[in-house]
């Protein structure tokens, strides 16, 4: 199971677990607890702004998050800015980003992030561009 953040372009937060997220299909199931014999929540992809892959809900609120890549630090992909329409500027690194597809993953370049990775919908984004 997968520990997630699915956050929807209307700003609504959910959070839970999910093991049938796949990036070619339009929903999946998000569950409240880390069982998939639980209830669960039906997410239609193309609401969503982004689904993030999370080390922990809470996260760390002492934590600055950066959009700097450190130095050294190896790059897997290739490095991109996503704008959202809402504002929010994420920073990180793909390796599947194509625009005729409805979304594509990040890695986000902040070592320290509490997300691991994040798919992108593209439909919520103003702006993509390599770095």
């Amino acid at each position: 199971m997968n520990r997630i953040v699915a956050r929807y372009q209307d700003g609504h937060v959910l959070k839970g677990f999910t093991n049938d997220f796949l990036p070619a299909k339009d929903h999946f199931h998000l569950f409240a607890d880390d069982h998939a014999g639980t209830k669960s929540t039906d997410v239609h992809v193309p609401e969503l702004k982004a689904l993030f892959f999370v080390r922990t809900f809470e996260g760390d609120p002492q934590h600055h998050k950066s959009n700097e890549t450190p130095e050294g630090a190896p790059l897997p992909g290739r490095r991109i800015r996503v704008v959202f329409k809402d504002g929010e500027v994420m920073v990180g690194t793909t390796q599947g980003y194509d625009r005729n597809r409805p979304g594509f993953f990040v890695v986000p370049v902040d070592p320290a992030s509490n997300n691991e990775r994040c798919f992108v919908v593209a439909a919520a984004t103003t702006a993509v561009a390599f770095r």
